[in-house]
């Protein structure tokens, strides 16, 4: 219990004084408060009040703390972990005011202990789940039946939703209307109340985490202080009789994130002609979600790491690969020892050439990411080049303890690097940002800049010319198949559709022509690959900051050297990469340019057709007129520039760590 002795409540309170008077404090000080629930906002709700300085609460929860309350939860911390909501919460508010006086209800509200929970309270403050219905349903019942104004804040994404029932105005039911619902339409009911204008959704990443089946669904720290603050000066006004509030059916939504506050008067209630509208979409949507749900096996949850080598592994897996194929799996020799296999798979797909050079450079960005990841957890990191054999690169690397290690300045940009094909900003780069991406390369590697805008209309041709060959190709078409994810917006072993870059009516078309060769043949007659070439290369190239060429010279022709030095630069250009994005910057790789102008440049049979092996011929001619050196002088070649301001709804990730672990004995 903390020291009562070294309290004093004016002083405590004294600042304030000026939007509260002297007797307005003390007033709030001989309140009393019901808060149920301790968790998300309820522990904030308490803490907020108490620094106004109210003076009782009742507070209810039945649950202790988790790591999973980390996020949004004041009173989670390692401390307090498997601990009872309601004692922690206390503790804290106690420590602020030693004088409150707290009564807890550590098993929650039911009907037995509804009254009690509600006897001689000034307000009650809805501080419960969002899933939690019927509870909350029988509370504000109760509050209107005793004549207790009742108040609930939502946390809606990184805004708060605020809705005040007073005495003798529209009740809870009669705002959201949830009587002879199913369960699953009460939560849209409830949803859609809180929510009318859905502020939050346009900002919603990944919908899939909306699960009503299993009752989650995302939260965030911001919206959750934003609602006890909200929460507090409604309190405030209440206690105080100072008006101004402007109860249900107004709803209130304030988004800091779109810098939007509305004021909806729902005069019906979820009565309404527009909002039953919405609720019948929402009914629809939502219930389909459940449906699919509960016919489908819920999906196997990702093992954690269980080690320090799992942990590296664990972020390492972020590692770029070319069409996401993630060509590495690792076998675990030791405590502090892998062995990595880097599948070679130049002889299978098209884009591979020159000694796989393109599978060599994702393994030394994959080995840089493992040092990277390595020294957030302590570690140090070795690797060594064991040779070629069975289709297969083979590395073996080390992590010893290092107590001294500080986690790399790039650490942080591992799981955020990502490639945008889409049109960047017109902003060019500027001598600070060349010279930190160039001391990113180190000494040995050179890099050229191509930013004009002329510059930039060739590089975008030379794109659009890759393009040209790559669908034109019969070889290729099973590789998009394949990479091409059209199911999902987060996808784990490919490229989703919606970020290849092309629009609505153009993925629709692709998608149709991606079912076999014939109907791709069909496409490309009319005038296909145009309608690609510009939105995939023509538009993104010329809005961009510039395209940039890394070359080695001291590339080995062949053999092991080579295999060594190709994965040694694929870790310059992971730090080169990282370091973009640490500046704001985004790319795309145009690693296809340089594929199939080695083909054309050396001749090398890559397809049957004679007239792409002519257009390849052209291509290395016109890149060589570009860069002013043989395709197989390049090493790397991509398109830079600062991104639009998009949230991202769509990105490649990566399989789960523990599906890129094989066990048994090496080869």
């Amino acid at each position: 219990m903390p020291d009562a002795g070294a309290f004093n409540y004016q002083l405590a309170f004294d600042r304030n004084l000026g939007l509260l008077t002297d007797w307005e404090q003390q007033a709030l000080r001989g309140k009393k408060i019901a808060i149920a629930g301790m968790g998300g906002v309820g522990g904030f709700h308490l803490l907020t009040l108490a620094r106004l300085g109210i003076g009782n609460f009742h507070i209810a929860d039945f649950d202790r703390f988790g790591v999973e309350n980390f996020n949004r939860q004041v009173g989670a911390t390692i401390e307090t972990l498997g601990r009872p909501k309601v004692d922690v919460m206390a503790e804290m508010a106690l420590s602020i005011n030693p004088e409150l006086g707290i009564t807890r209800f550590p098993a929650g509200i039911d009907g037995d202990n509804l009254d009690a929970f509600l006897h001689g309270v000034d307000l009650f403050v809805d501080g419960l789940d969002f899933f939690v219905l019927d509870i909350r349903r029988r509370m504000f019942a109760r509050c209107a039946e005793l004549g207790i104004p009742a108040i609930t804040a939502a946390p809606l994404g990184m805004g708060a939703g605020f809705l005040a029932f007073l005495p003798g105005g529209m009740s809870f039911e009669e705002y959201f209307r949830f009587e002879g619902r199913g369960e699953t339409q009460q939560y849209v009911r409830f949803l859609m109340g809180l929510s009318p204008r859905g502020l939050h959704r346009p900002y919603v990443v990944d919908p899939s985490r909306i699960d009503l089946r299993n009752r989650r669904g995302p939260s965030t720290v911001a919206g959750v202080e934003l609602c006890a603050g909200v929460a507090g000066v409604a309190a405030v006004k209440l206690l105080l009789g100072r008006g101004g509030i402007r109860a249900a059916p107004y709803h209130h939504h304030f988004d800091a994130y779109r810098g939007k506050l509305v004021v909806t008067r729902l005069g019906w209630g979820n009565a309404g002609p527009v909002q039953r509208l919405k609720l019948a979409i929402g009914d629809r949507i939502y219930g389909a979600m459940a449906r699919q749900a509960a016919s489908t096996p819920a999906p196997p949850t990702p093992r954690r790491p269980a080690s320090r080598l799992e942990e590296i592994l664990n972020i390492a897996r972020w590692a770029p690969s070319g069409d996401n194929v993630q060509s590495w799996r690792f076998r675990i020799l030791g405590e502090d020892t892998i062995e990595i296999r880097l599948k070679d798979s130049s002889d299978e797909n098209v884009y591979e050439y020159r000694e796989a050079e393109p599978s060599l450079l994702a393994g030394g960005m994959l080995l840089e990411c493992l040092r990277i990841a390595a020294t957030a957890f302590g570690s140090g990191m070795s690797w060594r080049y064991e040779g070629h054999s069975d289709r297969d690169y083979r590395i073996t690397a080390r992590f010893p303890v290092d107590l001294s290690a500080k986690a790399d300045p790039l650490y942080s940009y591992l799981t955020l690097r990502s490639t945008n094909r889409y049109p960047y900003r017109l902003k060019a780069l500027g001598p600070q940002a060349k010279a930190a991406l160039t001391e990113a390369l180190g000494q040995e590697l050179r890099i050229d800049w191509w930013e004009s805008a002329t510059d930039r209309w060739r590089w975008a041709g030379l794109s659009a010319a890759a393009t040209d060959i790559r669908l034109r190709m019969r070889e290729a078409f099973s590789v998009h198949q394949r990479m091409i994810d059209w199911d999902r917006s987060f996808s784990p072993t490919g490229i989703p559709a919606k970020a290849v870059g092309l629009n609505l009516p153009s993925r629709m078309a692709m998608r149709w022509a991606m079912k076999s060769w014939e109907r791709m043949r069909f496409l490309n007659r009319l005038g296909g690959t145009a309608s690609a070439a510009l939105q995939l290369d023509y538009l993104p190239g010329v809005f961009s900051a510039g395209y940039f060429a890394i070359r080695d010279p001291s590339v080995p022709q062949n053999g092991t050297d080579r295999a060594e030095r190709l994965l040694q630069c694929g870790g310059r250009i992971l730090r080169f990469w990282l370091s973009a994005t640490r500046l704001g910057l985004t790319m795309q790789p145009a690693l296809a340019i340089l594929g199939l102008a080695h083909y054309g440049a050396t001749g090398r049979m890559f397809t049957s057709d004679p007239a792409l092996r002519s257009k390849a011929a052209n291509l290395a001619g016109r890149l060589r007129a570009v860069t002013g050196s043989e395709p197989d002088g390049l090493l790397f070649v991509g398109r830079i520039g600062y991104r639009q301001p998009q949230i991202t709804k769509v990105r490649s990730v990566r399989l789960p760590f523990e599906e890129l672990i094989e066990t048994g004995a090496p080869v």
